[in-house]
């Protein structure tokens, strides 16, 4: 069954335990990282699917508050939900991919938790980013110039920015945009709630490989089962 095989295993279905029991033994054990663990329980439920509505909320929730109970607390600073949307293709291969003979305990589950991995990976980066924009110096333009820039995802909100740069108004956060796409450094896609801003010359996709803390947990070095 793969990375936590047998009785260790999240995903194990067992009939004497329910998977929230099974998350906690492996916790407990401390055999496997937590953010596998924790990828698992989350690939469970999404495929469990245990609610008439609200399921993709509630899996959201539980994700950050797992992963903030582990230490890995970026998901107060840095929404995954947006970077999911971000990725959103490759989020729904990789777990179409890994739910594939699920209910036979036949899936592979290496897919997800890559993706997993690298997504939270990414949002540790782009927290650094955004506290880097934040010591910048120069004046507020030039902070919000260096954030889009440098710093900023392929495909952003004014809202990204706000959150990167506090203290920054919005009227001089439109200025350095309209400075900018006078420029063709970005572009501004749709209205209303809807409206984005695009980065030209570079795209945003995720790299192909891991980086290096996504290589650690799901590299050659891991049991595979």
């Amino acid at each position: 069954m793969g990375v936590l095989g047998g009785d260790n295993l999240v995903v194990d279905r067992s009939p004497d335990g329910t998977v929230v029991d099974r998350y906690r033994e492996a916790l407990a054990a401390g055999t496997h990282h937590p953010v596998l663990l924790i990828g698992l329980f989350v690939l469970d439920l999404l495929t469990i699917h245990p609610f008439d509505d609200g399921n993709g909320r509630v899996v959201r929730a539980l994700t950050n508050a797992m992963l903030d109970d582990a230490g890995y607390t970026v998901g107060r600073y840095v929404s995954l939900d947006q970077l999911i949307a971000e990725t959103a293709d490759v989020y729904y291969a990789a777990l179409l991919e890994s739910t594939h003979g699920w209910h036979e305990r036949e899936n592979d589950p290496w897919p997800w938790l890559s993706y997993f991995v690298v997504i939270l990976s990414r949002a540790y980066e782009r927290f650094e980013q955004g506290t880097a924009a934040q010591r910048s110096t120069g004046t507020k333009q030039d902070r919000v110039r260096e954030y889009v820039t440098q710093h900023a995802p392929q495909i952003f909100k004014i809202a990204d920015i706000r959150v990167a740069l506090p203290g920054v108004s919005d009227p001089t956060i439109r200025l350095a945009l309209d400075q900018l796409k006078q420029e063709g450094s970005v572009r501004p896609e749709g209205t209303g709630r809807a409206a984005v801003w695009v980065k030209t010359g570079r795209h945003g996709q995720l790299p192909t490989g891991p980086p290096a803390v996504a290589r650690r947990l799901t590299g050659s070095g891991a049991n595979r089962g």
